[in-house]
Formats: C-alpha cells, structure tokens, sequence
C-alpha cells in the first residue's frame, strides 16, 4: 500500500493500517459483519501509531514508556503477520464456483472466513488492550519518582559533551596543528596575516560527529581572538532557542549580560547585533549548526561588509556547509581522519604515562583497534578511556576490539561518544533513522552499492511510491541524505560525479549495531556479535562468517516470523526455507555453498520481494518460483543458471530481472509488464516470440541486448527476421521510458541501419564492439543523451557537428577509428558542446580546440599519431597544446603520442611541458613511456583514482 512505511520506531503499524483499510472496501464486502470491529482497530492502532512516532524523537524515554514501546511494536510485526495470513487464505479460496456443490462449499467456506476474520480482530483487540492495561498499571506508580526527578532537575542535567572539548588542555591535542594551520590560511590567505584591509572571511568546518571539528575551531578561535575588538563563541542545539542563541550573541560581542533580556523579538535583537558590530573587527565561531533555516537567521546578525572580521562554522551537514560558504563567498573545510601516527600518539598518551610505550604483546591488538576507530578522534578518546578501565592483557583487549559496540552501551568512560552519536541518530527522521539502522546488516568495512541498497529499502517496505516520484528516486533522497549528514561515507563515484557506493565508519556501524540489536530491527550472528535475546522474535536476520571459514554456531532461534534473511560469507548452515513464513527479502549474494537444494520450499514465502542468487552455486530455478507473486527483483547473475522456467512469466510485479547472457527466457515476457530493467539479452539464443513481445514491455528504463556469442543463427534469413523482429520492438519502446541501451557485437544489426531503432528518450546509449562506418545522422534527434559511447571507422570533422548538437551530452567516448592519422578536428565554440565534461576520442592526426569550445570539460583522454602536421608543429618549438588553454574547466588529460622514434617523443614532451606552463590551471605532468612509441600525460594525478 503506497505511504504505508515499515518503521524502526512504529514497527509494522502503518502496513496494518493499509491493510485493514483494504478489509473495509469493496474487495471484501462479504466480511461487513465485522467491518465495526474493524474500525475500531484501525483507530486504536491509530492512535498507537502517533504516539509511538512522538516518543521516537526523545533521547532518552521513560524506561517504561520504552518498554510499551517495545511491547507494541512486536505486535504490530505479529498483527501484519496474521492479516497477511489470513488475506493470502482468503484470495486462494476466492474461485469462482462452478455448479451447486462448488457454490454451497464456496458458501460456507466464506462463512468460515468471517467467523476466522472476527476471532483474529477481537484476539489482536485483547492483545493490543492487555499490552495498554499493563502499561497504564505501572506507569501510576512511576508518577511520583518523575515528580522527584523534576524537582531535582537542576541537579541531574547533562553537560553537553560538545562544550567538554572545548576546555580540553591544547597539550594533550594531537595532530591539530596542520589543520589549524590550513584553517588560518583560509582566512588569511590575502594578505598572509589578519589586517584591516580584509573583507568578512568565513570558513565552515564539515564533518561526521567526533571528527574534532569544535576543538580545531576553538584553538583558532584561541590563537586568532586577541586581534580582533570583539567576539564570540557559541555552540547551536539540535532544536535551538533561536531567542536565546541571539541574546547569547549579543552578550558575548558587547560585553553586557543581554542573557536574561525576555524583552524584543528576534529582529530587534539581529538589529542590536548588527549596531554593536557595526564598523568593528569581529571574529565569531558558530559550532554545530544542524540545518540551513538556524543559518539562514543568524547569518543576518553578521555584517557582510565589516573590514577584517572572521565567522567560522562548523556542522555535520554539507549542505550547511554550502550555505555557510554562499553567503559571503567563503570556504569549506572537510576534515580528514586522523593519520596513523598520530592516532597511536593519541592512544599512547591516555592510555600509558609519557615514558612508558605500549608493551610489545599489546601492539598488534592496538594497531587493530586504531584501524577499527579509522582516526576518528573522538573514538580513539573514547575507547582508550575503555581500556584504562580494564586489565592489560592482549585477551582482554582481544575482547574490547571484538564487541566494542556492546561494550559502548556499559561503559561510561564512552558515554560523551555515544551523546555525541546519538545526536546525529535522533537528528532523523522517522525513515531516515529507519534505512540506517538496515545498514547494520552489512559486515564491517563492506562496500555497499547505493542501487542494491535502495532495492533493499524498498522491499523491506521503507520507501514506497509518493505521487510522482518513485520508490527509487525517494531511495536516492534518502541515501544523499545521510551522505549530507556524514553518517556514511563515499567508496566511489562514478562518471556522472554521482556516488555509486558507500561505506559505513566501523565506529559508526558498532552504534547503529548496538541501536539496531535494542529496537530488535536486525540480529546479529556473527563471530564478533553474538545475537542477544535469541528468546525472543526475529525480524531480520544477518548471518555473518569472516572469509577464513569460521562457521557459526547452528542457529538456535524463532524463524518464522524473520522478515529478511541475509548470509555473508562462507557460512556452512544456512537454514531451510521452510524453517520461514514471512521472508520479504532473500539476499544470498556470493555465498558459494547455495545449491539448488537450498531453494526447496521457496514457493510458500508468498510476501517475497527480494531475491539476489548473485553468484551463487545454483544451476536450476525451481519451478515454483512462479508461486511468488510480490516478487520485484530477481538476481541470478554470476550462477550456472542457463534457462529460466516457463512459470517466471507469472512475475506480474517483477521490476529488475538480473541474468548473464546465456540465460534463455520463455515465451511470455510480455507478462511482465511491472519489468523496468532488463540486461545481457543474449538475443540470438531467445525464442523468436521474444524478441516480438519485448516491444510490449512498456515501463522498460534500461536494456542490454546482446548480438554476438556461439548462438547465432547459420542462416542469414533467421538472422535478418531476427533483428527486423528487435528493431520493431525497438521502436515500439521508443514512445515509453526507455532511459538507457547498450547494444553489443551489433554491427550487422546496425548495418541493416532502421532509422527508427533508438528511442528519442534516451539519457545513455551505449554500442560495444558494434562499429559503423560514420557517425548516423539520427543520433542528432536524441536530445536527452547524456552518455553515448560509439565505434566508428571514419570520424571526421562532420561527425564531431553532428554530435555538437546533442544538448544534455555530458560524457562522449568515440574508438574504433580505422584511419586515424589521417584525421584533423577543430572544435570551435560553434560546434556545441555546452554541456560535455568528458570527451574520449581515439588517436587522430591534429586536434585544435578554439576559444569558447566545450566550456564545461573536466576530462581529456585522447591520442595523437604523427603526421606531417603534426610533426611540423613539434619540430617548429610550438607548444603542443591544441589550445588547451581555452578549456578552463580542464582537470584531467589523459594524452597518448604515437610517434616513429624517440627523438620525435622527446619532442613531444617539451612541448607539452612547455604548454602545460601555459595552461591556466597549471597542471603536473606526468609522462609515461610505453613501448617505443607511446607516451601518456596525465594531468593532475591526484585524481587519477576516478579514472
């Protein structure tokens, strides 16, 4: 049911509400007789539903409030449990009866189905009112400890760790002198000092809570306040006072206690800020700003046009960070982990006195811990502080290492760290706090690849269609979210700039574990976390096993009720299927020991969503795959799988099917109309229907057809109805939603040339090992490209127009070029262009880029073979640039010289020294010599990884 979320903090209340919403309508108006009961349900989990969402937001509940909480959130997983049951019952006796007999059986049984459905509402009704009852009867004797715990409020308050490590002594901070460093030279960087000929300088320190970001600015706060007239240091709450945070301001620049002031609104007191610093010097730090609206308010007390003055922010947010730097042209710090050195200099100096180093059998166990806190200060503070508490033996340590999640909860040396945590984790959202806690599934330091994440959220039932934007896209959002709050990290980037994976700080998974394992969202059963209340219920369940073959113990718990099933590793004892009811995902990837008898019962888990056999060891597809009627994505790449059954058309609400390209499909895809990804077709080894109903696929985004392999057809007649039968279907896709293709081994299909193959929707197309003599004039009506990746003989200067005129082209990649020392390209500022940031061509004989060509470029990879031009210009002592000097967005070049002899490439490289000297972005040069006749230039090469 679209908008009703499964959620860490309410359970499965929302998909219960769904669903007794479709009990009451006109699908199910044979059980009117209990529609009463069932309204009254539906507004008592109603109003559960609220208030649990209200009691997610505190830090730190009432331990009985906690303890509801608890109780009706595993009923609602139990509720949803038994509706799914009984409407799975219900729809599979729903048959049209056929004579009198049929009819007087299908009469009782629907008889039997409402005295079912009435005994199933009123025993959730008495749960749900023995579960309030026992709430209510121990929360009246709890009233008078609260009462007491008000009265002594004063006494009891917690200290923000925040404001503790401003006060920490400048001796003990290690590795802050760099940054401080560069923090100054930020600010300083016109004049070289701190003058009064500077304008307002601002500098916004971003990066994950614990990282130091308040100390460092701080100690700059310290080093630089003496020279400015006033100032002020002040650390913003995660729900501010923005009244108070203003009189805060106002006291600190003018010297007067403006603290307790009740009078004046918020403008009056900007008003007072903005006369008291008015013509003055002024230096203010605003530490830990959590949203752009607190910024937006008190950047208007800062006058932007003050002579010299300085504002530092600091927050977890990029996108505070970038509107901190927007508002007076400022800049952005991102800080950096500690390094190695002085993460064991940090560790050494709390854990043992000045003259004492670490003893020799606590060093590997040391090194192990340091990697595990990846320099995260405020870790390494926090789990040396552990250790001081606890004998020094390599055992011992052994163990901290090992469960240091667990042990966060104990140990109160670490309580400032999990404060510090906890405020980014109950700085979310319901669903965002929802799809982190999911990522304490995944073992430590995986990768995890934002796609397949999102797929998980979805089947998991945390995102789901919103008006017109998909579950993907609300996926993407949520998953940027929590890049833009530092809670995880980015493991690479692809082409677009756009990140394609992520990972998790140990230090932050080791919190979201020790959250997940409370609520119990996920359990745990792995060689570091041995699952705890193992007696009660199962939602989700993660069996993890390193890759030394450590197997885990036999798996001694309720599965019937486990929503998710998750193996990594090398695991021996996966549990049957059968041992399961509720599964909605199934996520088996790469565990080798899958067989096909792993997948017996398959077919009865009729809620599943989510099945990834990604190189596993399966041969064979049961039959009663069909069975699984919610199944969206299917995954069965890297496995001896060579046909799938006949009844995978019954899939109506299949979205991603995943297979190599020797995989057979049956006949009937066309039933698959929910299907929107689809790849590594191998299309000659299909049945000839196939390639008819693949035109019928109208919400396909994303196909990859495959021409070549060893089941081509002999005949060129088979061959040629073939591709006719594609290129139709083709063209039938063209007017749907078809978003990117990737045609392979496609040079005769291509020859055949239909004008109408491509869809003029496309965002990607791509031709792999399919060449074609020119550019086709028909890729100029593709004005929505964004990538295209071609193979073409001859490419010449009109070829470079025609693909000039592509608007939204932002990546192009030409090979293939048989003649290329004959080839000379000018891009002139006419040709197009406007949007292109990477530009790949093979080796050409001169290439000249005019001014006010491809303004927007950032990558170069091209080759250059010699011929008389070419050579006439090195020899005459011109810079061998092609005018890179009018490329100004130009990061990277990647340039290959394909020369005759050495003295022609020692040629080369002086004129590209020579140019590069020139270029206005002053690029390094690196030369590569490879062979005898190929140099690579690669500029810039602190981003050669993103190659």
């Amino acid at each position: 049911m679209e908008g009703a979320l499964v959620s860490a903090a309410t359970g499965a209340l929302r998909p219960i509400l769904g669903k007794l919403s479709a009990l009451l309508g006109d699908e199910y108006m044979r059980f009117k007789s209990v529609r009463k009961e069932i309204k009254s349900l539906t507004h008592e989990l109603a109003a559960m539903d609220a208030f649990l969402l209200k009691m997610s937001e505190e830090e730190e509940p009432d331990v009985q409030d906690k303890v509801w909480m608890n109780e009706v959130r595993e009923l609602s997983y139990d509720m949803e449990d038994t509706i799914d049951d009984f409407m799975k019952h219900v729809d599979d006796k729903d048959t049209k009866p056929a004579g009198f007999m049929d009819k007087i059986k299908s009469s009782l049984g629907k008889m039997k189905a409402q005295h079912r459905i009435r005994s199933e509402i009123q025993e959730l009704k008495k749960q749900i009112t023995e579960v309030g009852d026992r709430n209510e009867r121990y929360k009246s004797r709890d009233i008078f400890f609260k009462q007491h715990e008000a009265s002594s409020n004063t006494r009891n308050a917690v200290v923000d760790p925040r404001a503790l490590s401003i006060f920490e002594q400048a001796s003990k901070l290690v590795g802050i002198d760099k940054p401080k460093l560069e923090i100054i030279k930020l600010l300083t960087e016109q004049d070289g000092c701190v003058s009064e000929k500077q304008q307002l300088k601002l500098v916004s320190i971003v990066g994950c809570g614990g990282m130091g970001k308040t100390t460092l600015a701080n100690q700059v706060y310290e080093d630089l306040k003496g020279k400015f007239e006033c100032g002020a240091f002040l650390s913003v709450s995660r729900n501010p006072n923005m009244m108070n945070l203003l009189r805060t301001i106002l006291s600190e620049v003018s010297g007067q206690d403006y603290a307790n002031t009740k009078a004046g609104s918020i403008q009056q007191l900007i008003n007072k800020i903005i006369y008291v610093l008015a013509n003055k010097r002024y230096f203010v730090v605003v530490d830990d700003i959590w949203d752009v609206d607190t910024w937006d308010v008190i950047k208007c007390a800062f006058p932007m046009t003050s002579s010299g003055s300085i504002v530092i922010t600091t927050t977890r947010m990029n996108d505070v960070a970038e509107s901190c730097q927007s508002s007076c042209s400022g800049s952005i710090y991102n800080m950096r982990p500690l390094e190695m050195v002085h993460s064991r200099q940090l560790f050494h100096i709390r854990l043992f006195n000045s003259n004492e180093d670490c003893p020799s059998q606590l060093q590997k166990v040391s090194d192990a811990i340091l990697r595990k806190c990846a320099g995260l200060p405020l870790a390494i503070i926090a789990i040396s502080g552990l250790l001081a508490t606890i004998e020094r033996t390599e055992c011992m340590w052994n163990k901290v290492k090992d469960s240091i999640g667990r042990a966060l909860e104990r140990n109160r040396s670490v309580e400032a760290m999990i404060k510090i945590l906890s405020l980014s984790y109950f700085d979310l959202p319901p669903d965002l706090k929802t799809c982190l806690l999911y990522l304490s599934i995944f073992p430590e330091d995986s990768i995890i690849e934002k796609e397949a994440l999102i797929w998980r959220w979805i089947a998991e039932g945390f995102i789901h269609r919103d008006g017109r934007y998909t579950a993907q896209r609300l996926g993407e959002r949520c998953f940027n979210e929590l890049l833009n709050r530092s809670l995880i990290q980015v493991a690479s980037i692809n082409e677009y700039g756009e990140v394609e994976s992520c990972r998790v700080h140990d230090i932050i998974l080791d919190f979201i574990v020790s959250k997940s394992i409370e609520e119990n969202f996920v359990t745990q059963v792995s060689m570091q976390y041995i699952a705890r209340g193992t007696q009660s219920k199962v939602r989700r369940l993660s069996l993890q096993v390193d890759e030394d073959g450590n197997s885990i113990r036999k798996i001694d718990m309720l599965l019937s009720h486990v929503r998710s099933l998750n193996v990594s590793g090398y695991s021996m004892e996966i549990p049957p299927l059968g041992k399961f009811g509720h599964l909605r995902v199934v996520d088996l990837e790469f565990c080798h020991q899958v067989v096909n008898s792993h997948l017996i019962n398959i077919g009865r888990l009729f809620q599943l969503r989510h099945l990834n056999l990604g190189w596993t060891g399966i041969s064979e597809l049961p039959e009663e795959i069909g069975h699984l009627k919610c199944l969206e994505m299917l995954d069965i790449r890297g496995t001896n799988v060579q046909e799938l059954p006949a009844t995978i058309v019954n899939l109506r609400r299949l979205v991603y099917l995943l297979h190599d390209s020797s995989v057979k499909i049956p006949n009937g895809i066309e039933n698959l109309q929910a299907l929107e990804k689809l790849e590594e077709v191998n299309v000659y080894r299909q049945p000839f229907k196939f390639c008819r109903e693949l035109g019928q696929l109208q919400n396909v985004r994303v196909l990859a057809l495959d021409f070549g392999g060893d089941s081509i057809p002999s005949h060129e007649n088979v061959v040629m109805e073939y591709n006719e039968a594609i290129a139709s279907s083709l063209r039938k896709l063209g007017g749907h939603m078809m978003s990117s293709l990737t045609l392979s081994n496609a040079t005769t299909f291509l020859r055949q040339g239909p004008s109408f193959l491509v869809p003029c929707c496309l965002q990607e197309l791509v031709m792999t090992n399919s060449h074609m003599q020119q550019v086709p004039k028909w890729v100029s009506s593709l004005v929505n490209l964004q990538l295209l990746r071609l193979q073409v003989y001859e490419f010449g200067q009109e070829d470079l127009c025609i693909l000039g005129t592509l608007p939204a082209l932002l990546i192009l990649e030409v090979t293939g070029m048989e003649k290329g020392s004959d080839i000379s390209l000018t891009v002139s500022h006419n040709v197009g262009f406007r949007c292109l940031r990477k530009f790949s061509l093979g080796a050409c004989g001169w290439m000249v880029f005019e001014a006010g060509s491809m303004p927007k470029l950032e990558k170069l990879e091209t080759g250059i073979q010699f011929n008389k031009q070419s050579e006439s210009h090195t020899a005459s002592g011109d810079s061998l640039d092609f005018g890179m000097g009018n490329l100004p967005s130009l990061i990277t070049l990647k340039f290959s010289i394909y020369a005759w002899d050495d003295s022609t490439l020692a040629a080369a490289q002086a004129a590209m020294e020579r140019a590069a000297v020139t270029h206005p972005n002053r690029p390094t040069l690196i030369f590569q010599k490879i062979g005898t006749s190929r140099i690579e230039v690669l500029l810039n090469p602190k981003i050669l990884r993103t190659l």
